[in-house]
């Protein structure tokens, strides 16, 4: 009989737990120092789901105190590295920076330089604290734009003094571009609701 696990899964924000929660169903919010945290049960598992923004900082700030999980999961969204990887498809062997990989030329150095398939802002963060709690440590993305692919907008330049990205200046700097920057946003905003209904898939069709 598989024994039942309870994993803590973190991402930087909360639409990137959409496709698992509707696969999973009911959940129940945690009182939690971050800017959402729930847990849900599925597929012979328990999952705590915590997003408090991008990058190390923010996630240091979320795990602060230690809970009891058998595992923790760094999960979400990422940007392709790999030129064969596609939007939706799932990643593992990522590397992380705290900043937004903007163009397809960056993309490219940090390939060259990792070897990584594709790259995030939180998972070596969530390694780490894994590695202090002695618990085993995965990283399961979706990817949110291919390799190459250059961002709608410089992303780094609407972070907030704690890391977060400004939804308000993101929208006006897209508002002066309303040819170019709002339907590439828009692409951006549809790959993200496929990336996180793969991840969805994936974790309702797998036993981890």
């Amino acid at each position: 009989m598989a024994t039942f696990r309870r994993w803590l899964l973190v991402a930087a924000e909360q639409r990137e737990f959409e496709g698992i929660l509707r696969r999973l169903g009911s959940f129940k919010k945690l009182e939690w120092p971050a800017q959402f945290a729930c847990e849900a049960a599925g597929n012979g598992d328990g999952f705590v789901m915590v997003a408090n923004g991008p990058g190390a900082r923010l996630v240091e700030m979320a795990l602060s105190k230690r809970i009891d999980v058998d595992g923790m999961i760094s999960t979400g969204f990422c940007g392709a590295l790999d030129p064969s990887l596609r939007v939706g498809d799932i990643a593992r062997d990522l590397c992380s920076i705290d900043r937004v990989a903007v163009t397809a030329a960056e993309k490219r150095e940090l390939r060259n330089a990792t070897g990584a398939a594709a790259v995030d802002m939180e998972s070596a963060a969530v390694a780490k604290i894994a590695a202090a709690w002695s618990v085993p440590f995965r990283a399961i993305r979706a990817v949110s734009d291919a390799a190459g692919e250059d961002m709608p907008l410089d992303f780094n330049l609407y972070r907030d003094a704690e890391g977060r990205f400004s939804r308000t200046r993101i929208a006006l700097a897209a508002m002066k571009r309303p040819f170019t920057a709002v339907p590439a946003l828009l692409r951006l905003d549809r790959n993200c609701r496929t990336a996180a209904e793969s991840l969805g898939n994936f974790f309702a069709d797998s036993r981890l």
